[in-house]
């Protein structure tokens, strides 16, 4: 069984999660750790002979050490690349966080030393008219990391997003700034000061902009000591 298991969450949609979920993977696979990896929910796949694909959830089934199916890694695959309660409504599924749940209880029977689960977008992305993606990793009852664009707002975005966590009854395992542009953010180095302040939880990487960025090099980044403290 999977002995660590963490969920993957953003300040918005579009800010890293993948590369920095794949980025955890490879660093743990340095450090001799078994990983494995989910997405439960993809929209945006492409039509293959094999079926719809996720360019993300493929990168995670490239990074886990374990072998895992596609359709393990990636249980509900969705063709457009838009909200996933209205790609689901728009293919005749109902999303909840109940199905979503029993995927990933499902994935922690493997044996492993650390799972990520990355979710969708941000915190409060719906599942349907009742239910945010929010209540998967609530149902778990597992620690949450947080993937923070570097941006201005950055500062707004991640405060609130933790405390939506914590209000949530969950914890904020830890955080990781993802920098989305080449250009450097304004005041960069008082952003993330005051983040380190007010965070309340540990900076696990602060990753650059790279126009080739891979989990390999973006890896060397990331310290994951935390994760497994406990």
């Amino acid at each position: 069984m999977a002995k660590k298991t963490y969920f993957i969450t953003g300040t918005d949609t579009g800010v890293g999660k993948t590369l920095v979920s794949a980025a955890i993977l490879e660093a743990a696979r340095i450090a001799g750790k078994r990983t494995l990896a989910m997405k439960p929910i993809a929209s945006g796949c492409e039509v293959t002979p094999e079926g719809l694909r996720n360019d993300d959830a493929l990168i995670l089934q490239a990074a886990a050490t374990e072998s895992l199916s596609y359709d393990a890694i990636n249980p509900v695959a969705l063709e457009p690349a838009i909200a996933p309660h209205v790609a689901a409504a728009r293919a005749g599924w109902s999303l909840s966080a109940q199905r979503l749940t029993g995927f990933c209880r499902g994935m922690q029977t493997r044996p492993g030393d650390l799972m990520l689960i990355e979710g969708a977008g941000g915190w409060r992305v719906p599942l349907n008219d009742r239910e945010t993606y929010a209540a998967v990793p609530g149902a778990l009852g597992v620690p949450v990391i947080v993937v923070v664009s570097l941006k201005l707002g950055c500062i707004n975005h991640a405060l609130l997003t933790a405390e939506a966590i914590r209000n949530d009854g969950l914890t904020v395992a830890g955080w990781v700034a993802n920098r989305p542009e080449p250009e450097t953010m304004s005041c960069e180095r008082d952003t993330l000061e005051y983040l380190l302040g007010h965070m309340d939880a540990p900076c696990l990487g602060v990753l650059p902009w790279l126009e080739q960025a891979t989990p390999a090099t973006l890896a060397e980044h990331i310290t994951i000591d935390a994760l497994f403290e406990n």
